[in-house]
């Protein structure tokens, strides 16, 4: 066992709320885990150093912060800073309740394989648990923002229960400064015929370690829209398990990632075709360059009953220089015989002679660069629901492409 996690088993000892006997079980899992290593199948890819030689704090005061704004968007904000919950919305719709309390859905979606996870389970101080109550549309955005300031260390938790017929829109929006490192996860029910949209942006880069996940259980005829962003970091890791736990239920993910320099990013998808009759679709697209290391595990399950299945899973990657590393493992698991399923991976460099081409026509090699990558992802974005979070980010993204080189 890592001294890390050492630490962290002995601090959420201290930790008293309503949440104890279900804290109580992971605490239990964590105690006899083995630390993930090169050897750990789902680390493979992903050394822990970073995570051992961190050397953030539990910050009894923090600093105030401010999530960045986005033209057009009035969100319902849910803030954390430096993992305590520090504000929520002053007016709530009716029909919507944010409360810390205790919560039957705590740790039964999220998979207990999930190591991290169960570090969540024990040190996340400050649960927020949402519900949306039967047949409500809430049309206005609820924002969970997780902030951390320099050094810090933070760990947030939120459960979201979505009753039958209803339907809410959520982003998880995080951003760190300087040397932080988060474990940030969320719990989602999907009831029957309601519908969840989700966006999960994870744009903060430099020295911060995020590791955390976003997980659905969708039951009969629920629907998830889901879009994840993220750029590289010291290490950046996101897990997201979908559960179809009823019949007719239709799940959409995309998920665009964005690395330069050093920087690691890993991206772990999950989908569990528990039940007949139900629809999946995900598209994972994503650019590295200089040095930096993606990592993309995408895994379909179809379960023995799971008949009349429709699910796609594709992953396009494109390297940006020699020196970047990008490694794609599309899995499908099928049991059932009455299924329409496929899958697929690409690894492609830029077209040189496309980028030497515009060069001679006057365009500078950064803007061509740009030209040529972002319409590999713009896609994506255009598929976004919310046009003001598309028109929102397309600029970050532009941003981040000019800070990076063809090599």
């Amino acid at each position: 066992m890592s001294e890390w996690l050492q630490q962290a088993i002995a601090r959420a000892d201290s930790i008293q709320d309503g949440f104890e006997d279900q804290r109580a079980s992971s605490l239990a899992l964590l105690k006899d885990i083995q630390w993930p290593t090169r050897k750990t199948e789902a680390w493979k890819y992903t050394p822990l150093r970073a995570v051992e030689r961190s050397t953030a704090i539990f910050k009894e005061e923090s600093p105030e912060l401010e999530p960045v704004a986005v033209a057009g968007i009035e969100f319902l904000e849910l803030t954390f800073v430096d993992g305590q919950l520090v504000s929520l919305p002053e007016e709530l719709p009716e029909g919507l309740t944010i409360e810390m309390q205790e919560s039957s859905l705590f740790a039964t979606i999220k998979p207990e394989r999930h190591v991290f996870g169960l570090v969540n389970d024990v040190l996340a101080a400050d649960v927020a648990v949402v519900t949306v109550a039967e047949g409500v549309a809430i049309e206005q955005l609820l924002r969970v923002n997780n902030l951390l300031s320099n050094g810090a260390q933070g760990h947030i938790r939120v459960v979201v229960d979505i009753k039958a017929g209803a339907s809410l829109k959520v982003v998880e929006n995080a951003e760190g400064q300087g040397a932080s490192l988060t474990t940030a996860y969320t719990e989602y029910q999907i009831g029957a015929e309601a519908n969840l949209e989700h966006y999960r942006f994870a744009l903060q880069a430099g020295d911060n370690v995020a590791i955390g996940g976003s997980h659905f259980k969708l039951l009969e005829k629920a629907s998830l829209n889901s879009s994840i962003i993220g750029f590289g970091s010291n290490l950046q890791r996101i897990d997201t398990d979908i559960i179809h736990a009823g019949e007719k239920a239709d799940a959409k993910l995309n998920a665009i990632y964005l690395l330069d320099g050093t920087e690691l990013f890993d991206l772990h998808a999950n989908v569990e075709h528990a039940v007949p009759n139900c629809t999946t679709e995900e598209n994972v697209r994503g650019i590295a360059g200089d040095s930096s290391r993606a990592v993309f595990n995408g895994r379909i399950h179809i379960h023995r009953d799971a008949q009349k299945t429709l699910a796609e899973l594709n992953n396009r990657n494109l390297l940006m220089s020699n020196k970047a590393e990008i490694n794609t493992k599309p899995e499908l698991e099928i049991y059932a015989d009455d299924v329409r399923c496929a899958h697929g991976a690409t690894i492609a460099e830029i077209d040189r002679k496309a980028l030497y081409y515009l060069q001679t026509r006057g365009v500078s090699r950064s803007q061509a660069q740009l030209m040529l990558s972002f319409g590999f992802i713009n896609e994506l974005i255009d598929q976004m629901p919310t046009a003001e979070l598309a028109e929102w980010v397309r600029p970050i993204i532009r941003d981040r492409f000019a800070q990076m080189e063809v090599k």
